[in-house]
């Protein structure tokens, strides 16, 4: 397995190849060459960061509220008098040091969401599907179209494959409903079309299944800018760590 480095712009010398099945989940002696313009070696380990971060911040719903000592129902007189009772002053039963009063510095609804530049999301997503290549951890499939939704069957073709003890991402050419329904139940499988991949499910994988007829019509997310990435990774080439970071932000 080769180790990925944290060096932001790693190229490979030769074309990735993938090991190739048959759509029995039988192994082919020949090697898929993958597609140049997305899968050339390209590993960007901060603005991967920066994208999966996002994209968690992005999952969060920011509704937990608290109620401050000026929301809550009650105590707008004094408990007692101030002197004489021999007990600590106080001013409202609704103080935070009260049970039932105000919160002090409770969280309060908010919005956490991050906007990214759409060239450092494809630069992410292109750096991960890379990642995964350069490790051996892609594979393509013929074919992963199904009948009729069985997970049995589909548990089959992932111990054939030798992935089912793995997390694994499954990528198909177009929406498969019977492959998805056959997947759903199981915990450490992800089914999604190829053309919807996130940086953060591929990341999430141990191994990215990959239907062989999706790599002939690369992730219309990730490649729809493929001028203003490859701007982006010639400008980045010669730049050190801080600056192609730099540069992805702009």
């Amino acid at each position: 397995m080769t180790e990925t480095t944290d060096n932001p712009q790693a190229y490979a010398s030769e074309p990735l190849q993938a090991a190739s099945y048959a759509a029995d989940g039988t192994a082919r002696g020949e090697r898929v060459t993958l597609p140049p313009e997305l899968y050339d070696g390209t590993v960007n380990v901060p603005v991967m960061h920066q994208v999966v971060k996002a994209y968690l911040a992005n999952q969060r719903q920011g509704t937990a509220s608290t109620k401050t000592r000026g929301l809550v129902t009650g105590g707008n007189q004094k408990p007692w008098k101030q002197k004489g009772t021999g007990r600590a002053r106080q001013g409202s039963i609704r103080a935070p040091q009260w049970p039932g009063g105000g919160t002090v510095f409770g969280p309060t609804p908010r919005d956490y969401t991050q906007r990214l530049n759409r060239k450092v999301k494809a630069l992410a997503r292109k750096s991960a599907l890379n990642a995964r290549a350069r490790e051996g951890d892609l594979l393509v499939v013929e074919s992963l179209a199904m009948d009729a939704p069985k997970t049995k069957d589909f548990l089959a073709l992932l111990g054939r494959l030798g992935v089912a003890d793995k997390k694994v991402l499954v990528l198909t050419d177009g929406i498969r409903a019977a492959t998805y329904r056959s997947a759903r139940n199981l915990g450490n499988v992800h089914v999604m079309p190829y053309s919807d991949v996130s940086t953060y499910h591929v990341l999430w994988s141990d191994v990215v299944v990959v239907e062989r007829a999706a790599l002939t019509a690369p992730p219309k997310a990730a490649l729809e800018d493929a001028a203003a990435l490859a701007e982006l990774a010639a400008g980045a080439r010669g730049a050190t760590t801080g600056g192609a970071t730099t540069e992805a932000e702009a």
